[in-house]
């Protein structure tokens, strides 16, 4: 009876990745294909000495690196740390920076949007500000703030603030003229133009800045965190690794960078689907 059981679990098992593998083997094949294409590549010019960087495999065969890939949750204290609370101490950051710049850039966004006035006396700031790197505010938030934590909560809001707002002022201002017309015949309180004209028509731009600025923010505070010594984050785990001639643990972090802002633009486009189909 228990290997009768043992086979129906293994052949429906089967079956499942069968079914998975027909549905989405040629979405998920090519990028399979490509990954390791470029692995391969990477070791044999690493190999022979095209590049001076370490190939993929020192992962694996740097003791200290493996250590980091094997066990990302040790914490001895201070910034000696695994990779995991590295990510998740500069995620964490990026959270509420980016909540910080969501709040302000669609609020401000919004009424921007609504006034003509603000929106000619403000954009030419806007768009200056906005092309100003993130690095480049690094030392003036230190300056200003005096700490580190705060300045990187600065730097992420400075740079996550700009798509947002401007994506949710223009949203605004391409709402039909018909709903405006809607709102004065039928007399519409702001309280349900708000709710049932205004932010239906400017959602899909305002995602559009969401999903930007979420990318942004995770850019910035690892730049941030580059220069900014003594805090736990994975930007500060590469510069102390650079200085330290640790060039694995640096490739190591950029898998963890790379794996982290995919998986927030991919949340990002799955919530904004979710949310703007209704």
């Amino acid at each position: 009876m228990a290997t009768t059981i043992k086979t129906t679990r293994k052949n429906n098992s089967n079956n499942f990745f069968s079914q998975f593998w027909k549905k989405n083997g040629k979405e998920i094949f090519p990028p399979i294909i490509g990954i390791l294409g470029f692995l391969v590549i990477w070791q044999l010019c690493s190999t022979i000495g095209l590049v001076k960087l370490p190939g993929p495999l020192s992962l694996v065969t740097d003791e200290r690196t493996r250590t980091y890939l094997m066990y990302p949750f040790f914490d001895r204290g201070g910034t000696d740390v695994g990779l995991f609370w590295q990510a998740m101490a500069s995620l964490q950051r990026v959270l509420i920076g980016y909540s910080l710049a969501a709040i302000v850039g669609i609020s401000g966004g919004i009424l921007i949007g609504l006034n003509p006035f603000f929106n000619k006396a403000l954009d030419p700031l806007f768009q200056f500000l906005r092309t100003v790197p993130p690095l480049a505010w690094v030392p003036i938030a230190l300056a200003a703030l005096q700490q580190n934590q705060p300045a990187a909560l600065f730097v992420i809001f400075i740079t996550a603030i700009w798509p947002i707002l401007i994506n949710t002022t223009v949203g605004v201002q391409q709402i039909p003229q018909d709903y405006l017309n809607v709102k004065q015949v039928l007399q519409l309180s702001n309280k349900k133009f708000f709710f049932k004209i205004l932010i239906p028509s400017a959602l899909p731009y305002i995602f559009t800045g969401l999903r930007i600025a979420i990318g942004l923010a995770w850019l910035a505070i690892i730049a941030a965190e580059i220069v900014m010594s003594g805090i736990v984050g994975i930007g500060f785990f590469i510069w102390d690794s650079y200085q330290n001639n640790y060039i694995s643990d640096i490739i190591l972090a950029l898998v963890y960078i790379g794996a982290i802002g995919l998986i927030l633009d991919r949340f990002m486009a799955w919530l904004q689907n979710k949310i703007v189909r209704q």
